[in-house]
């Protein structure tokens, strides 16, 4: 309803995202997706050693994204659009007031993301801790289950990214 409302501001605003990161950060999630996908494959087939592999791939690709998310949250910071923590905010755009309404959504909605890929990292990260120690019934219905996880908050991204970044571009 907003965006339908705000909709110059909105689009305005979302021109001061980096649309290269988050493009870049949607091929690494969609990348990691694809990681987890190989990993549920091997799985199913009993190739415990490849699954493995793929489950610490997904992490590294998960722990990727989150440092572009962070050098990304750090340029919004700096150039002043990140009306959070009481930074300053210096938006010189149109409709200053709905850009910041923009502004706070896409970080409520961006770090929200962000803690939900962090716990399924810390999920995965576990479950390769204690990978020797799980029977095979067991490593497959967490690889299973896990992957359901990582897919559904991958996708909420596929989602995130055009709504935010690709506005009338």
């Amino acid at each position: 309803m907003a965006r339908i409302s705000y909709g110059a501001a909105f689009a305005a605003a979302s021109q001061r995202l980096s649309l290269p990161l988050g493009t870049l950060n949607t091929v690494v999630l969609i990348t990691s997706s694809f990681a987890m996908a190989l990993a549920h494959l091997y799985s199913s087939a009993g190739r415990w050693r490849a699954a493995l592999w793929s489950l610490a791939a997904t992490v590294l690709l998960g722990l990727g994204f989150l440092g572009i998310k962070t050098a990304e949250y750090t340029m919004e910071f700096r150039e002043g659009i990140a009306p959070v923590l009481g930074a300053p905010f210096t938006y010189d755009g149109p409709d200053r007031v709905h850009a910041e309404f923009f502004f706070g959504l896409y970080f409520a909605m961006t770090s929200l993301h962000a803690l939900h890929l962090i716990g399924g990292i810390v999920v995965i990260a576990g479950m390769l801790m204690l990978w020797t120690r799980a029977n095979e019934a067991s490593r497959l219905r967490r690889v299973h289950a896990i992957g359901l996880y990582w897919h559904f908050v991958d996708t909420v991204w596929v989602f995130l990214f055009p709504v935010l970044y690709l506005i009338n571009r």
